[in-house]
């Protein structure tokens, strides 16, 4: 074993000290947000302007202190149908409806998993899963069974709750409760009490569902709907529940897509499953995964037929949130920090956890080089509109390919060849894989 001597020490001082680049950098962080700094706006300049394919979207939405992108990013989709069906100049899903019952299935998907596999290793991998508790992530499948299931409403009938846009300490509380009954639950099977389990655990999410009621409001089961659109005309409808507004105004069949990914530590052309990622109990990730110029192949197209693309990306990486930029070579976050190079394959920062996709928003445009190749792509966000220009962000090509790990795609605009790739035998892969 080698540790650090007191000579490599005394070498790594002396060429800090000689080195005045380090030092006007050090002074400039000193007393400068580092992200300020590392902004570069002249290479950032050209991604911006008009894009050769937009697809019109009617407002900015915010998650506020929550993680919910997902959740918006497929609100977002689904609110357009309504707004271009009513003639509405603008128009909010209620994400708080979606927001209820999702963490209302996680919970009963945990305990569920406890008795399941309550006699696994307390401090095997099954269970250091399950103790993670609720959060708020998730996926284009997780919204799309919990949209099939509960329907959807206008925002304005199950509107947003302080708790319901900082979900922190809410979450902080029910995991603790989850953790305790999770430990009876295990209890009770090793002990032999299976029906006993099964009829706590019925217990304990009722116990849940009457906390979300308090923190999020009860899910009312019929709402009024009223409207007035663009051209000043009133509409209104009485009685309609979640499921008969899906239906009547949205009708998105959410089975016509498929999530494709990029992934290329994985094997290409293949379906993958993820046990144990979803939020509903019974259910797992699905997704094809593609190589990277077939996947944006597939965006182009959706693009172009005039719809947006829920996806997926690693929001961290070379981010500049305030200008609204994600971009290699417009955030320089090495060159402030003495130039250090730590540049990996899109592989090897998945193999070793460098990226993955932390956060979902949908691509509504794109822009092409001389060569008709995508150069840059228009982004939807939901941090609101004093994020980027006014909620939208750009990112480069470059940020695309290194960085997006997940598109949705209406299967009707797979080639042959990529529908043949959905009928193959999936990989499957256990939730802890991904962490």
């Amino acid at each position: 074993m080698n540790g650090i001597t007191d000579e490599i020490l005394a070498s790594w001082e002396q060429n800090t000290k000689s080195a005045r680049e380090d030092k006007v950098l050090s002074a400039a962080l000193a007393k400068t947000d580092m992200g300020e700094l590392a902004y570069v706006p002249e290479s950032a300049a050209p991604l911006r302007g008009a894009f050769e394919v937009e697809v019109k979207t009617r407002g900015i939405t915010a998650q506020k202190k929550s993680g919910r992108c997902w959740m918006f990013a497929v609100c977002n989709i689904c609110r357009e149908l309504v707004a271009e069906k009513l003639n509405l100049e603008s128009f909010e899903l209620s994400q708080n409806y979606l927001t209820f019952y999702d963490k209302l299935e996680k919970a009963n998907n945990l305990l569920d998993m406890a008795i399941t596999y309550a006699k696994e290793p307390l401090h095997g991998q099954r269970w250091m899963q399950i103790l993670k508790g609720v959060d708020d992530g998730g996926f284009w499948s997780q919204a799309v069974d919990l949209v099939k299931k509960y329907g959807m409403m206008p925002k304005n009938a199950f509107p947003e709750t302080y708790q319901s846009e900082h979900t922190d300490l809410f979450l902080r509380e029910i995991n603790r409760l989850l953790a305790k009954d999770e430990q009876i639950l295990r209890d009770l099977v090793l002990e032999g009490k299976w029906e006993e389990a099964n009829a706590r655990k019925d217990e304990m999410v009722g116990e849940i569902y009457r906390a979300e009621c308090i923190a999020f409001g009860v899910p009312p089961k019929t709402f009024s709907f009223t409207w007035r659109d663009k051209d000043g005309n009133y509409g209104e409808e009485r009685d309609l529940t979640p499921k008969s507004f899906y239906e009547k105004y949205i009708g998105l069949d959410l089975d016509a897509y498929v999530p494709i990914l990029q992934e290329p530590n994985k094997a290409l052309h293949t379906p993958i499953i993820w046990h144990g990622m979803e939020n509903m109990v019974g259910r797992d990730m699905f997704a094809l995964n593609l190589p990277q110029e077939e996947m944006e192949e597939l965006c182009v197209k959706q693009l172009r037929a005039g719809q947006a693309i829920w996806f997926a990306c690693d929001s961290r990486a070379f981010e500049d949130r305030k200008a609204g930029v994600w971009d290699p070579d417009s955030v320089d976050y090495p060159g402030l920090l003495g130039g250090f190079d730590y540049t990996m394959t899109k592989a090897g920062r998945l193999d070793y956890r460098q990226s993955m996709a932390v956060h979902a928003m949908i691509l509504v445009g794109v822009g092409f080089d001389e060569n008709g190749r995508p150069a840059r792509w228009k982004i939807e966000n939901s941090w609101g509109e004093e994020a980027g220009e006014k909620g939208y962000f750009v990112c480069s090509e470059k940020y695309f390919q290194e960085y997006v790990y997940e598109a949705v795609i209406r299967r009707e605009y797979l080639t042959k060849e990529q529908q043949e790739d959905l009928g193959k035998k999936p990989i499957r892969i256990e939730s802890w894989e991904e962490e």
